[in-house]
């Protein structure tokens, strides 16, 4: 059983909410409704409480609450929050990180997953600024049941009706049984870009953003595995992670990397690292302008080539790589899985719109010895899930499905 956060707010779906309380509770979860004061018009308190046997929190100014911090008690206890119907005002204060009323200081508080059902009118369900907010929400690890098409309250026919209550907790149900799947597991993910210095000032590095990486390092903590995240400079916040170690050469990470390697069960090499760093490493001083400038550049260390050498014919650590490419993505990425002699490479075309670095989305190809799996264009989140997914897999299959034998 679970205990799960209902979040309400102002929109006729509010009424579907109360259905969504029941089928939960039916399955055996604890449930508690956080409702807006715009959802009591729509719905009154007594209604879930009638039906959770838990007490509607409605304000976080009610008397006697705050003896508690109750807004930091529900998050830190809740195992899922819902959002149902989440309007365009709420997506719009989770993803400015707008703190005014219970439900919005909730979830800031909350390290549990989040699932939110939008509903709203077609118009505003596609305005620019509803989408980037989804967008920016999806980066950031949330989950969506997207609206249906039908008839609204306003009387239009389009997209924005709140999804039907046995669709939302369905995806309520596989997040709470994704909890556990990797308990007892150590996973290691790099991230993020490596900087390699010129000298005190410049330096070599590229637009990674560490959000792919930081994406796969929050999926599999929040499947139950003990993760180690090693993260070039990044822009992006890291998610919270058992152990977070920050790098920036190549050097740095294939050391981190390697000291960790016999003590965790999967890698997941998702670091844009540099290929070619300063020969003989950077200069003890600014390099002054002058005339045309001559760089002499040397290899890098070839961490996942190392990880597949240092494994060997033996099953772990499971070993993932990434492969940025532009044009053909399949070609590559399999000599480079045969070459590596790792399990599993995930490919994308950094050139395709929205699949290049520092944007929320990518569209990817997971490419083993057995297939090649083409996903969409999709949320870093949704192509994390993914990854987790197949590494999930690997962990479980008797002998890796993917993992070449060594170039002869």
């Amino acid at each position: 059983m679970a205990f799960v956060g209902l979040g309400v707010s102002g929109g006729i779906g509010a009424y579907k909410a109360v259905e969504v309380a029941r089928l939960l509770q039916k399955r055996g979860h604890r449930v508690q409704a956080v409702m807006t004061r715009s959802a009591r018009k729509f719905v009154g308190p007594l209604t879930f409480e009638a039906i959770t046997r838990e007490p509607v929190i409605t304000s976080q100014f009610t008397p006697g609450m705050n003896a508690d911090i109750e807004h930091i008690a529900l998050a830190s206890e809740m195992n899922l929050l819902i959002v149902a119907p989440a309007t365009a005002n709420i997506l719009g204060k989770f993803s400015n990180g707008i703190a005014d009323d219970f439900l919005s200081a909730l979830y800031l508080a909350t390290r549990a997953p989040v699932l939110i059902a939008p509903a709203m009118n077609t118009n505003m369900w596609e305005h620019d600024a509803v989408r980037e907010n989804v967008a920016r929400l999806a980066a950031r690890g949330a989950y969506f049941v997207d609206p249906g098409e039908g008839y609204l309250a306003c009387g239009w026919i389009g997209k924005g009706r709140l999804a039907e209550p046995e669709d939302i907790v369905r995806a309520a149900e596989r997040l709470l049984q994704s909890r556990s799947s990797l308990k007892g597991r150590r996973v290691l993910v790099t991230a993020g870009p490596t900087i390699e210095d010129l000298d005190p000032v410049r330096f070599i590095g590229n637009r990674s953003s560490g959000r792919m990486g930081f994406a796969v390092a929050r999926e599999a903590h929040d499947r139950g595995a003990e993760v180690v995240l090693i993260a070039g400079p990044t822009s992006a916040a890291p998610p919270s992670v058992g152990e977070i170690v920050s790098v920036r050469s190549a050097r740095e990470m294939h050391a981190a990397v390697l000291a960790r390697a016999d003590r965790v069960d999967a890698i997941v090499m998702a670091a844009a690292v540099a290929d070619y760093a300063p020969a003989g490493g950077a200069a003890a001083e600014k390099i002054e302008k002058g005339g045309p400038l001559t760089l002499a550049l040397e290899r890098t260390p070839d961490i996942l080539g190392d990880l597949g050498e240092r494994r060997g014919d033996r099953r772990r650590p499971i070993l993932i790589g990434f492969a940025a490419q532009t044009g053909d993505v399949v070609g590559p990425a399999r000599r480079k899985l045969e070459s590596k002699r790792v399990d599993l490479i995930v490919a994308n075309d950094i050139s395709a719109p929205g699949a290049g670095f520092d944007v929320p989305t990518n569209q990817v190809a997971l490419v083993s010895a057995a297939d090649v799996t083409t996903l969409p264009l999709m949320a870093k989140t949704d192509v994390a899930s993914a990854i987790v997914d197949r590494l999930e897999q690997l962990l479980l299959t008797p002998q890796a499905e993917a993992s070449a034998p060594a170039s002869r």
